[in-house]
């Protein structure tokens, strides 16, 4: 008689489950979603720093945080100029992007025509038909800032370079790089009428390069060689020897674009792009890049908060009665000596409703500096909790009364 009456109680009491599990959804919905602080390219903010100049001797420049996309200083950067071999920084990176999508493969051969042979200014002496791996031309790009294995790798990726150079200018405007048109992979510009680009665009580019961790195995080397050593690969970039932490990245210089340079380094978690435009010598576009660089290392420094497992969050309407939970990354530029000052405060609710899905936002970081919430976070789940039903509410009260019932027979 006692299960019976049990029973009853269970199907009068289902109305009763289902106020509740509505209230809960309620409540969860009402659950504050933190934003991420991490910057892109086009949202990178000018630091109250940039209001003196440095007076370069140079047509442009820039310094920019590679994180948070952060403008540390800044001086006519949003003039188009001519870039020289800076360009081949968009060649390379629609090669990173083709070899970490899979569209090509680092150990696939290229095979040099006979326009790729024939390109002027720096080189490696490609003959037509000679093949060398996608890695080894990366290599040939990036150290001796070769025409020659840029063209051959457009040719290899695209078809043509013309084909090439209009995937470079789509990814520009996908960057939001709007003072730059690209006409040629490498930067030659005897026969070019538009081939320009701006300084905050070079670190835009770069900064997307960055990205591809695997290009700074090439862009750090100071010298190698091809064709089983035969012929010797050095770095235009003399940064890269004798500039600590110094990542890379790329150097240029014609006539008409004189000196440039996408200078990058890294110490601790501050890793730096300083871009400098139309130097008039090698020596002194070098000491510019340097005098930015020591500028950003000396003042600022880089906050990070890995993303990270947070303590489980109680699920209300739920087939399981917990969630686990993750802080999402942060990161943020500060002044050098504050990122030791940054506090993290969690912001969650007492607990969310079910259904609740992988990467639902359940609550926030907050990331302080003294009392000044300096950016936020967000929390997020990290597993799925799908809603209980009428029928396994009912499955549950019957094995608590089997349970119960069990227990006082012992």
């Amino acid at each position: 008689m006692k299960k019976i009456i049990a029973l009853v109680l269970a199907f009068l009491l289902l109305p009763i489950f289902g106020t509740i599990l509505s209230g809960h959804a309620t409540a969860a919905e009402e659950t504050p979603a933190g934003k991420s602080e991490l910057l892109t390219a086009s949202e990178g903010q000018k630091s109250s720093a940039t209001d003196y100049s440095m007076n370069l001797n140079a047509k442009s420049a820039i310094l920019m945080d590679a994180a948070t996309g952060t403008v540390l200083y800044e001086q006519n950067a949003d003039e188009a100029l001519p870039p020289a071999s800076v360009t081949k920084i968009m060649t390379l990176l629609l090669v990173m992007e083709a070899v970490d999508s899979g569209k090509i493969n680092l150990s696939d051969p290229v095979t040099t025509s006979e326009a790729a042979s024939q390109m002027g200014g720096s080189q490696v002496y490609l003959e037509p038909g000679e093949q060398m791996s996608v890695e080894e031309m990366i290599k040939c790009v990036v150290i001796s800032s070769a025409n020659d294995a840029a063209y051959a790798l457009a040719e290899h990726i695209a078809g043509s370079e013309e084909a090439f150079v209009e995937q470079m200018n789509r990814r520009a405007a996908e960057l939001r790089m709007s003072h730059t048109h690209f006409e040629n992979t490498n930067g030659l510009d005897d026969t070019t009428s538009n081939h320009l680009i701006s300084a905050r665009d070079i670190a835009i580019m770069s900064r997307a390069l960055l990205s591809h961790e695997k290009i700074l195995d090439y862009t750090t080397i100071w010298m190698d060689s091809i064709r089983g050593g035969a012929f010797t690969l050095s770095n235009t970039n003399r940064l890269v020897r004798f500039y600590p932490g110094a990542t890379g990245l790329k150097t240029g210089s014609t006539s008409r674009a004189l000196f440039c340079i996408s200078a990058t380094a890294k110490r601790d978690d501050l890793h730096l792009i300083a871009v400098i435009m139309g130097a008039p010598t090698r020596d002194i576009r070098n000491a510019e890049a340097k005098k930015l660089l020591d500028y950003g290392f000396a003042n600022y420094a880089l906050y990070t908060h890995a993303e990270e497992e947070g303590d489980p969050l109680p699920v209300r309407g739920g087939l399981q009665d917990s969630i686990p939970v993750t802080v999402k990354s942060f990161s943020k530029l500060m002044k050098k000596g504050e990122e030791k000052n940054v506090t993290l405060r969690l912001s969650l609710p007492e607990y969310v409703a079910a259904p609740v899905a992988v990467g639902d936002v359940v609550g926030k970081a907050e990331y302080l500096l003294g009392d000044e919430v300096i950016g936020t976070s967000d929390v997020v789940a990290s597993a799925e909790v799908q809603k209980i039903s009428y029928f396994e509410i009912l499955l549950r009260l019957l094995s608590e009364i089997v349970g119960i019932e069990a227990e006082k027979k012992r």
